[in-house]
């Protein structure tokens, strides 16, 4: 009687946490990490588009962006891009501290959009978000990323919220 070859194992679930600044997205990568163990895991973050959308009131931004010096752009530019892979550094490192090799990606563009289209793009099979636990109020003037990326992506989308 021959041996039957034992089943492939399941492919490795690719997840994608979505970080920011916030302390909540931080929160969600370190519980990505210790509750779901992930073998291939995607850090992304999201650089602005507009580098005028920073200036403080009352800047070249007020008048319109052509009073802005290409010099001023591309140094806003440059200093959102070098914060950007500072975040994922730190996140990246805090990854290896759990023993997970994480790959990186900074895009450009509309949180909320550029998430889910990364996520598709990438071919993710879960999206993992902090929530900043606004109020009603908050979310109508600043939208949620979280809730339009949970109505949104074409993946399972998972939603960590720290508790109070």
């Amino acid at each position: 009687m021959a041996a039957q070859a034992a089943p492939p194992p399941p492919p490795e679930q690719k997840m994608m946490v979505a970080i920011d600044e916030s302390e909540c997205s931080h929160y969600a990568l370190e519980w990505a990490l210790r509750n779901l163990a992930p073998r291939r895991l995607i850090l992304f973050t999201v650089q602005p588009f507009s580098p005028l959308s920073y200036l403080p009131a009352g800047s070249p931004r007020a008048v319109g962006p052509s009073v802005a010096s290409p010099e001023l752009i591309r140094s806003v530019t440059e200093h959102q891009r070098q914060l950007a892979q500072a975040l994922v550094d730190k996140a990246k490192a805090i990854c290896a501290e759990h023993g997970v090799d994480a790959e990186t990606t900074i895009e450009v563009g509309d949180p909320k959009e550029t998430i889910c289209e990364a996520a598709e793009k990438l071919n993710v099979d879960l999206l993992i978000l902090g929530s900043h636990s606004r109020g009603p109020i908050q979310r109508f003037f600043l939208g949620s990323v979280s809730n339009y990326c949970s109505h949104h992506a074409k993946c399972p989308v998972l939603v960590v919220k720290k508790k109070e």
